[in-house]
């Protein structure tokens, strides 16, 4: 995948002329643990935005009924979903998100997931719109809701039983997408770490292309890579590097560390990576 195809940066977008099958989403998420009066994403999209944008809700797409948080919803779901956002198959997607990029590439993999092919972050995020020249717009947009028909790639989202063969498969790589220090050490067993922060300038800018092709080396010549992290958000960022670094087969464990913890199933600790 060339890097055009994921990426969009904003000076091409500001220089973008208005198109009604555009549509732009804030995709933004709040990671980290803030005061109780801190504003959430939504809050924060509705403080500014790029103009016209409308907010990318990923509660919309976390199965209810799951005890892990943000697990994928079942794919009429996500279709259903999709289309009350405005989005279809012939319209083209900007997703960005403030300070953190891995919440946009979430948003993104779902659409792929999902069969939409027209669909591309915006790199840096919304600090590099306004650093472009780029205005903000407060209050919310919302676009007229269509129908989304999806052809599924089911292979690009891993279960824990795929992971659990993975671990004895030399074909397969499974690879750490956080800190290793983070969930006191522990990861899958035989799995290696490519933290998603060594991929991007900051928290929203991914790294070049030849900076990228030299971190993700090793994810060459396996038949498949599946990605994972805490709750399936960071590990997007590294998928999403590995087909831009030109890596085939590149899957996500939607469920990750959370799941397979709280599964009971086996973990190693940070010695033996």
């Amino acid at each position: 995948m060339k890097r055009q195809s994921a990426l969009i940066e904003a000076s091409e977008l500001l220089a973008r002329p208005a198109a009604s099958d555009l549509r732009i989403y804030d995709a933004s998420m709040i990671f980290f643990s803030r005061s109780a009066d801190a504003p959430s994403a939504q809050q924060q999209y509705l403080q500014g935005h790029i103009p016209g944008a409308a907010f990318f809700d990923h509660q919309r797409f976390a199965d209810k009924g799951s005890p892990y948080e943000y697990m994928l919803v079942p794919p009429a779901e996500i279709e259903a979903q999709l289309g009350q956002l405005g989005i279809s198959r012939d319209t083209e997607v900007i997703l960005y998100a403030v300070g953190v990029l891995p919440a946009a590439t979430r948003a993104w993999w779902i659409l792929r997931y999902a069969g939409h092919t027209n669909v591309r972050v915006l790199n840096g995020g919304l600090a590099a719109w306004t650093k472009a020249g780029g205005t903000v717009e407060q209050g919310a947009r919302q676009y007229e809701a269509t129908e989304f028909a999806g052809e599924f790639s089911p292979e690009m989202i891993a279960s824990k039983e795929e992971v659990l063969r993975a671990m004895g498969d030399a074909r397969i790589r499974t690879e750490y997408a956080i800190p290793l220090e983070m969930y006191g050490g522990a990861h899958i067993p035989g799995s290696s770490v490519v933290s998603a922060m060594d991929l991007m300038q900051g928290m929203d800018t991914l790294v070049s292309d030849d900076a990228l092709a030299a971190r993700l080396d090793a994810g060459a010549g396996f038949e498949r890579i599946i990605t994972y992290c805490g709750g399936g958000i960071a590990a997007t960022l590294n998928a999403m590097a590995h087909l831009i670094a030109g890596h085939k087969n590149v899957s996500v464990y939607d469920g990750s560390l959370m799941e397979w913890m709280g599964e009971g199933l086996p973990t190693a600790d940070g010695k033996s990576v």
